[in-house]
């Protein structure tokens, strides 16, 4: 709601193309200011909100659903002056994209000072497909491993080379800015956010997050960069008990062993690599010299830490929703202000504001801006601190000058063969092998007729077999079995909770027991899926062969075990290294430190572990 007596509305020019802020033969500094000197306080604070938006129906403009709490992009563009969207949902129509893409800069420019749209997206060249995450790459995209798939495979020019094609993906529809990388130390086993990070290790996220970096921007940034997001400062990996401070219960990180600066490494090889913005995550730091309230709100990690101390000058846009209640996936999601939950929306804007964050994540609130400027709470000088920075990425980006998308060539862009070919030899060489009994492993067209499989296209597997196979639904009827499995997870109720995977790590029970009577029924090759660090000495223990996955398709998946490609040409083994020690058991990961590395008694494997086919185990 408008507070009484303020309008948004602001005049509309029919003709800005001779003002200076528009000349490119001017110095960027110089057409920022020019630029900002123009604006009304409305205008300024439209650029403060970085929101979701979605397509409308073939490419039109959404209209919004007031039932779904959705508004239209006339509202947000045309009314309260945003800018700055995340691009929700897969892709499936690149040609209806890169056209929607432009009708939004269209619209965007029919604004009174025509300032262009800057679009984002969460990683979307995956498998995992989480709301508040990431989004499964899908049909139209180059599928890679997660990111926590590329730290196994450990090749920064590798990695290089990935964040290089999404880049060339990301720019094809007129994605602008991503909203990673994700280096948070994985240093708690439970936590339910691993599969986008790095690992566990400082060192090895370090300088995989100077490879990632360079891939997006290029040599030097400019018209043919992605801006990246850097998050989540200062480390979300030690969240008390492993929960996810998404949630009312996870609140908390904390640092029982001393250890906060372990988890700053990243930041600090991320900020000396150029990174262009920061992101804070939802954790209140408990234990530390710092105040208890959640990192968007404390003035001490960012301005005294991040801006002051670490010398970080660009942009820092906070989590999504720290000021509004909302709901998602149909759940209830109160604003995660962690540590202020009492105080109001315009104090929590203030707080914010103060305490050194640039952009609200997830927010429309603007009239909560330009009512702390007209009151007094914050300075207009402040509010163009942020400005002046979120503008200056826009220039430096190119999109005053060239903000539209050429529809053909993204449609010869995106999912090009050659980046399909990247994806799919790094999704193999990600893939560790963790035992291989007999070196049963790699299957040299192997005798068996009658299968048992679980969670395997069957008709992929025939490509890899010479004769004719069976699939039967007895183990005992098998002569090999293939089980692909994924880490335990507790399930948790609630549309968007439901997503997040954490809890235990090893199978109960009865799991256990019958997983057990498959391996002792038929030779078993077993492939677990490694979003977190799986609890499996049973399984090591009873099946003929354990791989671990991070993202990888049936068909890369039989690559690796068969040890070719599927037209027999192209030799193919596991590479993968683990990013992450795995624990031997529960107590022993309810024992550790959620912010030491490598702190449980006893793993059954640590980082760094992986055979390859000329070993034995």
């Amino acid at each position: 709601m408008v507070p009484s007596g303020l309008s948004l509305a602001v005049p509309r020019s029919d003709d800005n193309s001779t003002l200076p802020y528009r000349d490119a033969s001017l110095c960027v500094d110089d057409r920022v200011e020019d630029l900002l000197s123009r604006m009304t306080i409305a205008e300024k604070a439209g650029q403060l909100f970085h929101s979701q938006i979605q397509l409308g129906p073939n490419g039109t403009l959404d209209l919004g659903n007031a039932t779904a709490r959705r508004n239209s992009t006339e509202n947000m563009v045309g009314e309260k002056f945003m800018t700055h969207f995340n691009l929700v949902g897969s892709v499936i129509d690149v040609r209806n994209n890169a056209q929607w893409y432009n009708r939004l800069q269209q619209r965007a420019l029919d604004t009174r000072l025509g300032i262009p749209i800057t679009l984002s997206s969460d990683p979307r060249h995956t498998f995992t497909d989480n709301v508040g995450a990431s989004i499964a790459a899908g049909t139209k995209f180059s599928q890679w491993p997660d990111s926590i798939g590329l730290a196994a495979i450990r090749d920064p020019d590798l990695v290089q080379k990935f964040a290089e094609v999404a880049r060339e993906e990301y720019m094809a529809i007129g994605v602008r800015s991503a909203l990673h990388p994700q280096i948070d130390l994985t240093t708690e086993p439970r936590w339910g956010r691993q599969a986008t990070t790095m690992g566990e290790d400082a060192n090895l996220t370090s300088t995989l997050v100077v490879s990632y970096l360079k891939g997006f921007m290029g040599e030097k940034f400019g018209p043919h960069s992605i801006t990246t997001v850097a998050k989540h400062f200062p480390g979300s990996g030690p969240v008390q008990g492993g929960f996810d401070s998404h949630f009312t219960y996870g609140k908390n990180a904390t640092y029982p062993g001393n250890n906060f600066e372990y988890h700053l490494q990243p930041f600090k090889a991320a900020i000396a690599a150029g990174a262009r913005q920061m992101m804070p995550y939802y954790s209140r730091p408990m234990g530390t010299k710092y105040e208890e309230v959640a990192s968007s709100f404390n003035k001490g990690l960012i301005t005294d830490l991040l801006r002051t101390e670490l010398g970080f000058d660009g942009i820092v846009v906070s989590d999504w929703g720290l000021i509004t209640d909302t709901y998602i996936l149909g759940q209830y999601m109160p604003a995660r202000a962690w540590g202020v939950e009492n105080s109001t929306e315009l104090q929590r804007a203030a707080r914010i504001l103060d305490a050194g964050v640039d952009q609200f994540g997830g927010e429309q609130r603007v009239e909560l801006i330009i009512e702390l400027v007209k009151s007094g709470v914050i300075s207009e000088e402040r509010i163009d601190a942020s400005v002046r920075r979120l503008l200056r990425e826009k220039f430096m980006l190119g999109l005053f000058e060239n903000p539209f998308v050429d529809v053909e060539a993204a449609e010869r862009i995106v999912g090009n063969t050659y980046f399909r070919r990247l994806g799919n030899e790094a999704q193999q060489k990600s893939i560790t092998l963790l035992s291989n009994k007999n070196n049963i492993l790699p299957l040299k067209n192997p005798s068996a007729t009658k299968f048992y499989v679980e969670n395997l296209n069957a008709t992929v597997l025939s490509t890899f077999v010479h004769h004719n196979i069976t699939i039967v639904s007895n183990p005992a009827e098998a002569d090999l079995a293939i089980l692909r499995l994924k880490t335990n997870w507790e399930p948790r109720p609630g549309g968007f909770e439901a997503n997040y995977h954490d809890g235990s790590l090893a199978y109960n029970a009865t799991e256990q027991a019958r997983q057990r009577a498959i391996y002792t029924a038929v030779p078993t090759i077993v492939d677990i899926y490694l979003e977190r660090p799986a609890i499996i000495p049973e399984i090591i223990e009873h099946a003929a062969a354990v791989v671990g996955n991070y993202g990888a398709s049936t068909e890369n998946l039989l690559s690796v075990l068969f040890g070719r490609s599927a037209n027999g040409v192209d030799k193919v083994e596991p590479l993968g290294k683990l990013p992450f020690d795995l624990p031997s058991s529960m107590e022993a990961v309810e024992k550790s430190r959620e912010d030491v590395p490598f702190d449980t008694e006893n793993p059954v494997f640590r980082f760094g572990y992986g055979l390859r086919y000329e070993e034995s185990c």
